[in-house]
């Protein structure tokens, strides 16, 4: 595990520092008990730590981490994000973490920038990038949604929107007036399997199942593609083929510009 050393080396650190501070990274990053071996003895995940042990210790006010999971297992992917987090809140450092997988996005940031093309499209928290992205890309970048188009039909208290899946009422105080087009959206996980306010019935094509959680692909009577999602115990009710009928909460749309 001599490399640690090398950061300090450089800016001619004394020794007695460079030992006490590789102790303290060794600690820090939980491979202590592997200080005597080399990074190519260790195995994904440690060499993983052995990678972060090198930055930290010259304790940067900023560290750039460039998609540093992209090689590992699914399994160990999740055990590292939550390997990161905890070496960030321990020591402190602001770290800018590039990603294309928005859980780790979403379980790593406190504050997320999403970008295309080169641009910032829109930053915030993970939970207000999620619940209020600001335009159809975000939405999408950050999670599953559904998207039906229609005609804004009247303002006010709600926002009552004409869509091939009839009227819907969306609770969003944005600045829409009667006769504009829009996209009505909504997560996957936010529709209920019940009839009531913005009713939607729909017939289900094929299930697919993860365990605790389950997305169903279903098909509106107005051929609209349509994804659910939800917690195995609903499992029942969706089988392949099985007519079913959904609503959405007025507050729990999102409605996008459609130009």
């Amino acid at each position: 595990m001599a490399e640690c050393y090398n950061g300090l080396e450089v800016k001619k650190t004394p020794e007695d520092i460079i030992e006490r501070k590789t102790e303290k990274v060794l600690e820090i990053t939980k491979l202590g008990s592997f200080k005597d071996k080399f990074p190519p003895h260790l195995s994904g995940g440690q060499q993983q730590r052995v990678a972060l042990a090198r930055a930290i210790i010259a304790e940067p006010k900023v560290l750039l981490l460039d998609e540093p999971l992209s090689n590992l297992d699914a399994k160990l992917r999740e055990e590292m994000r939550s390997e990161i987090r905890r070496i960030q809140k321990e020591t402190g450092i602001t770290m800018i973490y590039v990603t294309h997988d928005q859980k780790e996005a979403m379980s790593l940031g406190d504050r997320i920038t999403v970008m295309d093309e080169g641009l910032v499209i829109q930053t915030g928290s993970p939970m207000h990038l999620y619940s209020e992205p600001g335009s159809k890309f975000v939405a999408s970048f950050l999670g599953d949604i559904n998207i039906l188009e229609g005609r804004v039909v009247s303002t006010g208290d709600f926002t009552e929107v004409e869509t091939s899946e009839g009227k819907l009422k969306v609770l969003r105080k944005q600045d829409f007036a009667a006769g504009d087009f829009v996209e009505v959206a909504f997560r996957p996980e936010n529709a209920v399997l019940s009839s009531g306010a913005n009713n939607i019935s729909c017939r289900v094509n094929d299930v697919e199942y993860y365990g605790e959680t389950f997305k169903a692909n279903c098909i509106t009577r107005a051929a609209n593609k349509i994804e659910l999602k939800s917690f195995t115990g609903n499992m029942k009710q969706l089988e392949s083929g099985a007519d079913i009928q959904f609503s959405v909460a007025p507050e729990n749309f999102i409605l996008f510009g459609k130009k």
